[in-house]
């Protein structure tokens, strides 16, 4: 169970939910034995060999069990796939490999899917190969992983990394900065927590200077997940040992250190297997006076026992927060699958096309009302927006107006001679309050049709808020498509009457003035106001009491106005009767108003202001009412009937459930990922 369950924590799934694959890092400098390290462990030879910087890219090896199928003479083996028999203990390295290839054992690269390698020489040219395509000859490095499984009876399931060794002179054309782009490269897989180091350092050179090491207590201070591998012990002088670093004398590590003795330079180039190699080295730890009493905790069998150990506990002390992953996502993605149809896709497309009419229509009358749970925090939303239009933007649209912003006391006063005619009026004339007061009723209408136009864009705005948000418009994109469109000219087709509703509202203001509306300031009232404060504003006239005022001083005053001539006779005398028979000039009022011609403009100009007051309220009162009942109200009852008309027919839901291909992509992703998901539940339900 523990190897099925380090297989399982291996699979691409657990990336997938955020479950962090425990890797084994390995770093040194170069010619260390890092290769021969990786070699032994896997038993053949796959990794490429040189001079220089060999490593180049990441190689980002994944051992993977796989119990043998196949017997020494080519039947096969009754074991199942993923079977271990009681009491069986895989060890890589106790095996005898032939050095022909073995249909157990194989390669599979990441960027050539579904080609298996079983010539592990090919594998060796394909890393090259591969390496040169990204890096080039020249001898640079690159971040860009290499991604390497390898199947096999003969292996323990665990993940290396392969990272290039340090070195710190450049040589040949290779980057002035090798050193920092690849101590940068080292930093980037060995700082993450999840990440094992496999610190491997010469046994022949001083252990204070091992970069390695260096590198890793930068990021492991405590040495809490640092396996320190020392390779060569073979060639160390005579009578020295590491018996000290083992024992943690000289620089300790929580993990410990392991001694290897890896194949020469002549063993590689004699074609020494790995299998001789392997039980060379056990003897050499069995016969050494230093190690022979601790030679079961020396070699690579016991370095590759020891990092599947540490593996096993990573994953043990993960497990509660493992656990609770997979029960998340896979509630998730079953709640996902479950709408787009389930595993097979199949639905009642009737019923699909009615629930989302009903499902749209609810949640369009809910967003109007207020009554959702979708209440933003940062701004209005739905029906609060409308509200807003209504009771701030119409409001203060119709308020701003001013009466009197277009029309001067000049204007009034040219209206009052004109609505006079040739009887100059003994009181105030209706004719000129109607004509101005008709023109400002009018001025209301663009205010009131641009609120029109507002709030069909706040039913506009909810609509795309539901299309984006209902999962049945994720699923079929024609339905969405056909969906906008038909809500959108329903909207269009209601806004007609309702622009006609306010245009006649207006026009009824301005086609009947109401002069008995309780609200209205009557005339004399008005007079009376205007008089008194024109009268507080006078000063007091002075008079003579020595020259009593007669008619010609009055026929003076009267000169003074405009009228002035129709009171003066005896000049109109003196013109003569020439002047009579020439035309009528054109006349335009003085600047200055006479005191009658102020009184009444101050009046009409109190009589329009009060009368348009009235009209502003009626207005803000009556025009929101208005959309209301042609516009908002009416989609809000009506729209779902409209849907059904125009999408609940036979010949139409078929056109229209026609589903994305990302969608079908999706529901075989899911129904991948919740098998994996249930699989995975099941193995670590029982460990």
């Amino acid at each position: 169970m523990d190897q099925q369950l380090i297989s399982l924590v291996n699979k691409d799934v657990f990336a997938s939910i955020g479950v962090p694959n425990t890797i084994i890092t390995v770093i040194g400098s170069q010619s260390s034995g890092k290769s021969s390290v990786l070699e032994n462990i896997v038993g053949r030879d796959f990794l490429p060999r040189g001079s220089g910087i060999v490593t180049r890219r990441p190689l980002v090896l994944q051992l993977i069990n796989r119990p043998a199928t196949h017997k020494a003479n080519g039947a096969k083996d009754e074991k199942k796939d993923g079977e271990q028999k009681d009491g069986e203990e895989v060890d890589a390295m106790a095996k005898t490999r032939v050095n022909e290839t073995n249909p157990d054992e194989w390669g599979e690269f990441l960027h050539l899917p579904g080609q298996k390698f079983y010539d592990f020489g090919a594998i060796r040219d394909e890393i090259v190969k591969d390496t040169e395509k990204i890096t080039g000859k020249n001898a640079g490095i690159s971040p860009n992983p290499i991604n390497l499984r390898i199947f096999s009876p003969n292996v323990l399931t665990l993940t290396l990394v392969d990272l290039p060794g340090l070195t710190k002179v450049p040589v040949g054309d290779q980057p002035r900065d090798i050193e920092k782009q690849i101590r940068d490269m080292l930093m980037r897989y060995i700082s993450k927590p999840n990440a094992i180091i496999l610190a491997v350092t010469a046994a022949n050179t001083d252990l204070a200077n091992s970069d390695g090491l260096k590198l890793a207590r930068e990021v492991d201070p405590e040495g809490t997940r640092t396996i320190g591998v020392l390779t060569k012990v073979d060639l160390m002088d005579q009578g020295t040992d590491v018996v000290d670093i083992l024992a943690g004398r000289v620089i300790p590590l929580r993990l410990g250190y392991v001694p290897v003795v890896n194949r020469g330079q002549r063993d590689i180039d004699t074609s020494k297997s790995i299998a001789s190699a392997l039980e060379n080295e056990k003897k050499f730890f069995e016969n050494h006076p230093s190690y022979a009493s601790k030679a079961q905790y020396c070699g690579t069998p016991w370095l590759a026992r020891k990092l599947n150990i540490i593996l096993m506990h990573h994953i043990r002390n993960t497990l509660p927060d493992i656990k609770a992953r997979i029960s998340s996502q896979l509630s998730k993605y079953s709640a996902e699958l479950d709408a787009l149809g389930g595993p097979m896709g199949e639905t009642n497309p009737g019923s699909v096309v009615l629930s989302t009419i009903t499902d749209f229509c609810t949640e369009f009358q809910r967003s109007i009302d207020g009554d959702t749970n979708d209440l933003s925090l940062n701004e209005l939303s739905g029906g609060a927006r409308i509200s807003y239009v209504y009771h701030e933007l119409y409001n203060h649209g119709v308020k701003s107006i001013d009466p009197f912003d277009q029309v001067k006391d000049g204007d009034i006063r040219t209206i009052l001679y004109n609505s006079s005619g040739s009887t100059p009026s003994l009181f105030v004339g209706t004719a000129a309050f109607e004509v101005i007061v008709k023109q400002q009723i009018r001025r209301l209408e663009d205010p009131s049709l641009r609120c029109v136009a507002l709030v069909y864009d706040e039913l506009i705005r909810i609509l795309g808020q539901l299309l984006a948000k209902t999962a049945a418009f994720k699923r079929y994109p024609e339905l969405k498509d056909r969906f906008n469109s038909v809500v959108i000219n329903y909207f269009k087709t209601c806004m007609g009457p309702t622009n006609k509703l306010v245009t006649d509202m207006v026009a009824m203001q301005a086609c009947y003035i109401n002069t008995t509306h309780p609200d209205f300031l009557n005339g004399h009232k008005a007079m009376a106001i205007v008089q008194e404060r024109l009268n507080a504003n006078k000063p007091p006239e002075k008079v003579d009491p020595k020259k009593p005022k007669d008619l010609g001083d009055l026929e003076t005053k009267r000169d003074d106005s405009f009228f002035g001539s129709f009171f003066n006779k005896d000049k109109a005398k003196r013109k003569g009767a020439a002047a009579m028979e020439a035309p009528p000039p054109i006349i335009k009022p003085v600047n200055q108003l006479s005191d009658r011609e102020l009184m009444e403009t101050e009046v009409i100009k109190l009589l329009i202001k009060s009368y348009f007051n009235v009209i502003q309220r009626e207005m803000i009162d009556m025009v929101p009412k208005a959309i209301s009942l042609n516009l908002v109200n009416h989609c809000k009852e009506t729209l779902q009937q409209h849907l059904l008309m125009n999408l609940y027919q036979p010949n139409v839901i078929e056109e229209i459930l026609k589903e994305s291909p990302d969608i079908v992509s999706r529901r075989r992703e899911l129904v991948k990922l919740t098998k994996a998901l249930q699989r995975a539940e099941e193995i670590v339900a029982t460990v």
